[in-house]
This record gives C-alpha cells, sequence and structure tokens, in this order.
C-alpha cells in the first residue's frame, strides 16, 4: 500500500493542478467529481482538508469511499468524522458548506457499493487488497444550513 507521505503528496499535487489551471483540471477524477472534504482532527483539534472522489452523488449530498487505496488501515480523516461528524465540504473550489458525515449501515452498503464498484471497478479492486470492509461514507448537508 502507499506510504503517507506517498498519499500527502497526491493529494497536494492534485490540490495545486487544480489551483494553477484556475479549476479547468481536478475537479473530475475518473468521472467522479472531486471534492474537498475538511474534517476536524481528533486529537488536534485542527481543521484537516483532503481531496476525495465521490462515485455517487445524490439528494445534494455524496458518497465517498474510505478505501486508502486497499490499505489495512481506515484513511486518518475516517476517523476524524467518527470522532466529529461535523465536516465541511467544497465542491469544483466552490464555498464550503457545513455537512453532517455518517458511515453507511449494512443495509445502505448492500444497496451502495455495488452501484461504486459497477462504475468504477477500482473500488472493488482496492477491497481485494485488504481484508477490512471499507466503508462507504454519506455526506449529507446539515439541517438550516
Amino acid at each position: 500500500m502507499p506510504p503517507d507521505f506517498t498519499l500527502r503528496a497526491t493529494n497536494t499535487a492534485h490540490r495545486l493542478l487544480t489551483r494553477l489551471t484556475f479549476g479547468k483540471f481536478g475537479h473530475s477524477i475518473g468521472g467522479m467529481p472531486s471534492l474537498e472534504l475538511t474534517t476536524v482532527g481528533r486529537r488536534s483539534g485542527r481543521e484537516h482538508p483532503v481531496l476525495l472522489t465521490a462515485p455517487i452523488v445524490q439528494d445534494g449530498g455524496y458518497v465517498v469511499v474510505a478505501s486508502r487505496a486497499g490499505d489495512d488501515k481506515h484513511p486518518a480523516w475516517y476517523h476524524n468524522l467518527l470522532a466529529n461528524p461535523e465536516v465541511t465540504v467544497a465542491v469544483q473550489g466552490g464555498p464550503r458548506t457545513p455537512m453532517r458525515a455518517r458511515v453507511a449501515d449494512s443495509a445502505e452498503r448492500a444497496e451502495l457499493w455495488p452501484r461504486v464498484t459497477e462504475r468504477y471497478p477500482i473500488y472493488a479492486n482496492y477491497q481485494t487488497r485488504t481484508t477490512r470492509e471499507i466503508p462507504l461514507v454519506l455526506l449529507s448537508p446539515r439541517d438550516g444550513a
């Protein structure tokens, strides 16, 4: 699995590409919209932005995959949102929107996972690399936001 340094460097390069091209490149990867998810660190209390892809966009919200490229560990952002589900999401360089994150329950995952992997088989490949069940995270607008 890629080391933390590689994952961070890739995220930084993605962010830089998007900024340098004034959004012409980087807002979509493999046909999926990319978004900036900002969580609050469970230990530091500081904001931590990360760029992710959203294989499903529905009902004003997004589904993101906590795959970490099939690593046996969950990504740090996943642990952060478990500790504090109040997050912000910015899409295509737009404003940060307050959202609430929650992990899909087993029934939701059973419905969503085939949709994700049918359209984006890379996620099925990631699942074969690990024994952990890769979580799906639902990002929904907060009430009143």
